[in-house]
């Protein structure tokens, strides 16, 4: 065998060709493209009586924090509920839109929405968008068929899974779920499963935090445990905070009788209802 179609095993440590090959592109006016940056751990499971959601309640624009405590499992049916991340707009849309589908649905039918409806409702509708609606999503919910558990992309590509993460942290998450998930899982052993993987995002992923959302769906009944943890209090409140020494003086005040009101009201004409 010749020297030249041996095999020349690959060298250790960091290799810096990429970074090499982007300044080349960059020297040459091709700039590199921008990232996308989005802050949300979402996550479920299935346990031996249905279905566990979870989420952390951090909303954010770039990197303010815009709402501590925001929701991100959202109503679907009562059977039905569904995490979203992504743009926040776009989540509340498109799950608004398909839980009002679904509640007509249960008025032509008379029965209980089965969880494929909102799966085949949500993923045609980002389909038809091809990823331009934002929107990812962890829909869970158990019906006559039993439990279950979706992902959905925002271009509408789907997976079904025992156990699934979501967003930014969700790789975080995913690692918790990887190492500790197993089959026949408790209510009480799935609920600290989830809060333990949405704490592994909120603690390392910039984008997630704040407090631990958990719902809990089993046959003809749900359980919204809302700030079911609280993990980020605040440690330090200023005693001069919110405290404002001076007011907004009062220049001149009128007050005009009802009687003169009324008197104007008579001399008019008759309104009509």
């Amino acid at each position: 065998m010749s020297h030249c179609a041996m095999e020349v095993p690959q060298k250790g440590g960091f290799s810096f060709d990429l970074c090499r090959r982007n300044n080349m592109l960059a020297s040459k006016g091709h700039q590199p493209p921008s990232f996308t940056k989005t802050g949300t751990t979402i996550v479920g499971l299935i346990f031996q009586d249905g279905v566990i959601l979870g989420a952390d309640t951090r909303a954010t624009a770039g990197s303010i924090v815009c709402d501590k405590n925001c929701e991100k499992i959202h109503y679907m049916a009562p059977n039905i509920y569904c995490c979203g991340a992504g743009t926040a707009a776009d989540t509340e849309a498109v799950t608004d839109m398909v839980s009002s589908q679904l509640q007509l649905h249960r008025y032509h039918t008379g029965r209980e929405s089965r969880v494929v409806t909102a799966l085949t409702l949500l993923k045609s509708h980002l389909f038809n968008y091809q990823g331009h609606v934002q929107a990812a999503l962890v829909l869970g919910g158990i019906d006559v068929n039993g439990p279950h558990l979706h992902t959905i992309y925002p271009h509408g590509s789907t997976d079904t899974l025992p156990y699934a993460t979501m967003g930014s942290g969700s790789l975080a998450a995913m690692a918790v779920f990887e190492s500790k998930y197993r089959e026949g899982l408790t209510k009480e052993d799935g609920v600290n499963l989830v809060c333990e993987a949405i704490r592994s995002g909120i603690f390392n992923d910039l984008g997630s935090g704040s407090n631990v959302d958990v719902c809990v769906i089993t046959k003809g009944n749900k359980e919204y445990l809302r700030n079911h943890q609280l993990l980020n209090p605040r440690t330090y409140v200023s005693d001069k905070q919110y405290k404002f020494s001076k007011k907004t003086e009062v220049l001149s005040t009128k007050i005009t009788p009802l009687r003169k009101l009324v008197d104007v009201i008579d001399g008019g004409d008759a309104m009509e209802e």
